[in-house]
């Protein structure tokens, strides 16, 4: 058997500049890394689903039950009052013959609603003036001593304050919720801007003249999306326990308005006699809490790069 020489053992392949451009690393896609990262996680996704009906019973229900928290005449026909829970009503009736499945939704909306402005507002204005006071030290020495004022006191306290300075309404409850709630978060930005800021890139960039707005915008706050979100998703049922709390003191809200917190207020006083009336409200806003948690953090977790390798 003839052995081939070293010649005949190889062959010369053409250069393809077509071929040679392609690159053989899978793309990289960062939100469909997130939505694969989230969707994997089951408990996740059964929350999710709770959440969203949940919220379609709170936000349509009401549309067509017309429920009104101020109608005290109730109904002449006295076999409708204090009915248990049924398959004609669904978590019984009050001492009015009320529907309490149209009151938990009236009132979850307006809960929902609240805690959900309330942490917009918190989070964008947290946000920008965390960025700031992170990345300026003249601004980090004012705001370090006003953060050290207002982080002493109590952050409730100072709700129920101004609630009471600014009068009972859906916005006045908003702005008091609002007013300081904001620092907490720009305090939390403001930590993570300083780890950010002194890196590598950031070095590179401040010296090749990156202006700071562009430098925050670019080079920072996308990698503070993990964080944001955790921050978000323990906002949001804060606040919603917030408005729970003042509205069983009968603080915040008016009188007129219905609320989970107005409903287990009321109703506390059926623990004995009529307990569905007190507990379905809490556990309806226990499963709110919970499943926006829950779906918060799971989603926080997904957004964060490091969870994608």
């Amino acid at each position: 058997m003839v052995e081939k020489s070293e010649a005949n053992q190889f062959e010369f392949v053409k250069l393809d500049t077509l071929v040679a451009e392609k690159i053989d690393a899978p793309r990289y896609s960062y939100w469909k890394s997130v939505s694969r990262k989230f969707f994997s996680n089951k408990i996740a996704i059964l929350m999710l689903i709770v959440l969203v009906i949940v919220l379609g019973f709170s936000f349509i229900q009401p549309l067509f039950s017309q429920y009104d928290f101020m109608d005290v005449d109730g109904i002449n026909d006295f076999s409708k009052r204090y009915n248990w829970p049924s398959l004609e009503n669904w978590f019984g009736t009050d001492a009015n013959g009320h529907s309490l499945f149209d009151a938990v939704w009236a009132g979850a909306r307006t809960s929902i609603s609240i805690g959900l402005i309330a942490t917009i507002i918190t989070t964008v204005v947290g946000v920008i003036v965390g960025a700031i006071w992170g990345s300026s030290k003249k601004v980090d020495r004012f705001m370090i001593e006003v953060y050290n004022v207002i982080s002493n006191v109590p952050t409730l306290l100072i709700v129920i304050v101004l609630s009471y300075a600014f009068g009972a309404g859906f916005w006045n409850l908003l702005l008091a919720m609002c007013a300081t709630s904001w620092l907490g978060t720009a305090h939390f930005i403001r930590v993570q801007v300083m780890i950010l800021r002194d890196r590598e890139f950031n070095l590179a960039s401040r010296c090749l003249g990156t202006p700071l707005h562009r430098l925050i915008l670019k080079n920072i706050l996308p990698y503070l999306i993990s964080v944001i979100v955790t921050d978000v998703s323990r906002s949001l049922p804060g606040f919603i326990s917030y408005e729970v709390f003042l509205s069983f003191l009968g603080v915040g809200l008016s009188t007129n308005v219905p609320s989970l917190g107005r409903l287990i207020s009321k109703y506390t006083v059926n623990m004995s006699n009529y307990p569905y009336l007190f507990w379905i409200p809490v556990l309806v806003l226990a499963i709110v809490t919970i499943s926006l948690y829950i779906v918060g953090q799971t989603l926080a977790d997904a957004s964060d790069p490091r969870t994608h390798m």
